[in-house]
């Protein structure tokens, strides 16, 4: 019996949604919770929430009177009037903090309104994930009680005209609750810091004043970091300096990658949390022990819908059609990619976050994270995804026993045919030829398209090995450093040409 239907109350257990509700009646309830709050804002006047809020079913009529959203959409017809100090938009009130995001590929930064009704859900979604920890078998939970290293944005934030602006865990950060602060690594000063390259200098003069017993961030940073440490003090491993560290909480790019790399950097085993913290909200956590999916935060403050990943509702650039089908948790199939809609309690509806899901557990709404709507490549109906290339890198980089954290692939002419080029970062010495082979062997096995593709028109699969380092400088070079900025996988048009400069200079 899970420890919490045991310990907690039950107006605790109520309010944390635990046990899981029916993932259809929560959904409604959280769907007219949002209606009911956004009913006198100018968007909920425009698209008759209260008209909505008396029909039958609220659902289907939410989704044929309010229109699907991309950011340049929701942004130059509604957000920017919030970024400009105007309030009632999309949400009650003035939005006073916006979560700066960029994505893998574009230049500009994206403003995504940051409620403290966001903030709240989300601290509920973490203390959720935070008891899950006692359902573990065989970890030590005296870790929990010891320092927390999270490797996040700067918590000082950019000042605009009424609003505040910088990465959600900066936001997030700066607004932890006051008993956090013991537990909370770096600490304010080193937090505040804007230039990460000095952020991680610090962090390594520090490492030996504390006692880390969970890691927070995206995987290539936080190994960086832990390789700085073990250099700087000549260790074996993290663990010689952080006997307690037993847990590793990571988002924003699959593990599977990094974790042979990584584990090199361990002297003992640690367990790893995979998170679905978006800067548009904490949507998914996993809640058990070597779980294969994350489930959704369906009872607390997003309503999601999924769109069918087809030729139907995207096209070939992966831009969503004006009226895609849209279906609600209970519509779903297993074993199908969606791209996700969300509407939440910060002021976006039907809003297209760019993500791919596949539901793995119908009935518990498990997901896991299979790749990005512009990230995959189908030249020539190969319509292969980033969920397909993570795992044949990982099945190569066991096979051959080698780390392989950082790839992109793109797509280029073989003649009057296709070729896909793959670009990865593994220090050691390895045939090129001979990892394009294997790579190829696995996809085929993975991916039926892909397979009949590469006895036709795809005719060739190249690599090209580079350091790691390579991939964290042309970051840097975009001004993506640290944080939660992750290399893309799928590389094209303009940035797939600034690459190619990059590397020919390099």
């Amino acid at each position: 019996m899970p420890i919490f239907e045991i310990n907690l109350p039950k107006s605790l257990t109520k309010a944390l949604g635990l046990p899981p509700r029916s993932p259809r009646r929560s959904q409604m309830r959280v769907l007219k919770k949002l209606l009911r709050r956004a009913r006198y804002t100018e968007f909920g006047q425009k698209f008759g929430f209260d008209q909505i809020l008396k029909s039958k079913h609220v659902g289907k009529v939410f989704q044929q009177s309010v229109p699907a959203y991309n950011y340049n959409k929701i942004y130059n017809q509604w957000w920017h009037r919030s970024l400009n100090g105007e309030a009632d938009i999309t949400w009650p009130g003035k939005i006073k903090f916006f979560a700066l995001s960029s994505g893998t590929s574009e230049s500009a930064s994206k403003y995504i309104p940051i409620t403290n009704d966001l903030l709240r859900g989300n601290k509920v979604i973490m203390i959720k994930q935070l008891i899950s920890l006692f359902n573990y078998k065989d970890v030590p939970f005296t870790s929990i009680s010891k320092g927390w290293l999270t490797l996040g944005g700067s918590t000082d934030l950019q000042k605009g005209p009424g609003y505040y602006a910088g990465d959600l865990s900066g936001i997030t950060a700066k607004k932890a609750p006051f008993w956090f602060q013991p537990f909370y690594k770096p600490g304010k000063k080193i937090a505040k810091e804007k230039d990460w390259n000095k952020k991680l200098k610090e962090i390594v003069e520090k490492a030996p004043n504390w006692d880390i017993g969970f890691i927070v961030g995206v995987p290539a940073w936080i190994q960086m970091c832990i390789e700085m440490v073990i250099e700087r003090y000549q260790l074996n491993n993290i663990h010689e300096m952080w006997p307690n560290l037993a847990f590793f909480v990571h988002g924003g790019v699959s593990f599977e990658p990094y974790k042979l790399g990584f584990e090199k950097l361990l002297g003992k085993p640690i367990s790893y949390i995979e998170t679905y913290l978006a800067s548009e909200g904490f949507l998914a956590w996993q809640d058990k022990q070597n779980g294969e999916g994350m489930r959704l935060s369906f009872n607390q403050h997003i309503f999601f819908e999924f769109v069918p990943f087809d030729e139907i509702n995207f096209d070939a650039d992966g831009e969503m059609i004006d009226n895609p089908e849209a279906l609600m948790i209970h519509e779903v199939e297993e074993g199908k990619d969606y791209a996700i809609l969300i509407s939440t309690v910060a002021g976006a509806w039907r809003y297209l976050i760019g993500d791919t899901v596949r539901f793995v557990d119908k009935a518990n709404a498990e997901i896991i994270i299979t790749g990005r709507t512009k990230h995959f490549l189908s030249l020539v109906g190969e319509h292969l995804s980033v969920d397909n290339m993570n795992k044949a890198v990982q099945l190569v980089s066991e096979e051959m026993n080698i780390s392989i954290p950082e790839y992109c692939v793109t797509g280029e002419p073989a003649g009057s045919f296709f070729a896909h080029q793959w670009y990865i970062a593994c220090d050691d010495k390895q045939d090129e030829k001979l990892i394009a082979k294997k790579l190829d062997e696995k996809l085929m096995e993975l991916n039926d398209d892909y397979a009949v593709e590469r006895k036709s028109a795809l005719k060739d699969i190249r690599v090209s090995i580079l350091k790691e380092s390579v991939f964290l400088s042309f970051l840097k070079s975009k001004g993506k450093i640290g944080g939660q900025h992750k290399f893309p996988r799928v590389i094209k048009g303009n940035l797939l040409n600034e690459w190619k400069t990059f590397i020919s200079n390099t």
